[in-house]
């Protein structure tokens, strides 16, 4: 089993920045990939951003191309996503995920999940 816990989530006004972490502990050497994805009241969950262990391509969702960005600190088993510039809309609980194998933006590809950090953007 692998368990996550998210942090940094906040209330920002729009423009500004945050960086959200998501700690691995337990079996970290299992999974394959890590994925960021939210959830606005109301709404679905949707994909953010996906980062494969070791490096390699990472996939984001259109809406925050070019503003968040994902990384892993492997040594601290921890992913991060970085975003700046952020807008209202950007407002939901941020979730971060892993997966044994496999990159996706299928929230069902991933196998482990964290309980979420809310992420609040005022205009």
């Amino acid at each position: 089993q692998v368990q996550l816990v998210e942090s940094g989530g906040g209330v920002v006004q729009a423009g500004g920045s945050l960086r959200l972490a998501c700690a691995a502990s337990g079996r970290t050497f299992s999974w394959f990939a890590m994925a960021w994805f939210r959830q606005a009241a109301g709404k679905e969950r949707e994909f953010v951003a996906c980062i494969p262990r070791t490096g390699g391509k990472i996939y984001y969702a259109d809406s925050v191309k070019g503003r968040f960005t994902i990384s892993i600190a492997i040594g601290k088993n921890t992913a991060y996503l970085q975003m700046n510039t952020l807008k209202p809309e950007d407002t939901a609980v941020y979730y971060c995920a892993a997966a044994r194998d496999g990159l996706s933006y299928s929230s069902n590809q991933y196998d482990y999940w964290g309980q979420g950090t809310q992420v609040t953007v005022s205009s």
